[in-house]
């Protein structure tokens, strides 16, 4: 089953179940996919799709960051529960010994050996890793393999 009819059974299932905030946060997603087939003047693959998720999790992250730092719980909260119902969507992610591990691999793949090879290493991992890892932890942990 693709993403798109998994979340047209999702959304189904939340209206009948009376699921307020999940369907709202599936109502979000299935939009800004539309908005994306729109931009690219085509139907997306689950592939892409995933990429949308991701980037919607990112912002839902970075939100519910600056809601605590600003001291409004309330709206962090909202944040972080539509942040659980994205998070459904993506891939397990990988466990940073995991991640740690295929950015090993990666490095050892292109012959990566300095910091100025990271445009080398970071695209490999990110194609490896699709959605199963955020791309600020990847950074990372390119990082500290290249200079270490």
């Amino acid at each position: 089953m693709s993403l798109k009819e998994q979340l047209n059974q999702d959304m189904k299932a939340a209206m009948k179940g009376k699921q307020t905030d999940r369907l709202s946060t599936i109502r979000q997603l299935r939009s800004a996919i539309k908005n994306k087939e729109i931009e690219l003047r085509q139907e997306i693959d689950d592939d892409a799709i995933l990429a949308v998720i991701s980037t919607l999790v990112k912002q839902r992250r970075e939100s519910a960051e600056l809601y605590r730092t600003n001291d409004r719980p309330e709206l962090a909260d909202k944040e972080e529960a539509e942040l659980k119902v994205l998070q459904g969507y993506l891939p397990v992610q990988l466990s940073e010994d995991e991640l740690r591990q295929l950015v090993a691999e990666v490095i050892a793949e292109t012959g990566a050996t300095a910091m100025k090879d990271i445009g080398k290493v970071m695209p490999v991992v990110m194609a490896k890793t699709k959605g199963s890892a955020e791309g600020r932890l990847v950074n990372q942990v390119v990082r500290e393999q290249l200079a270490g």
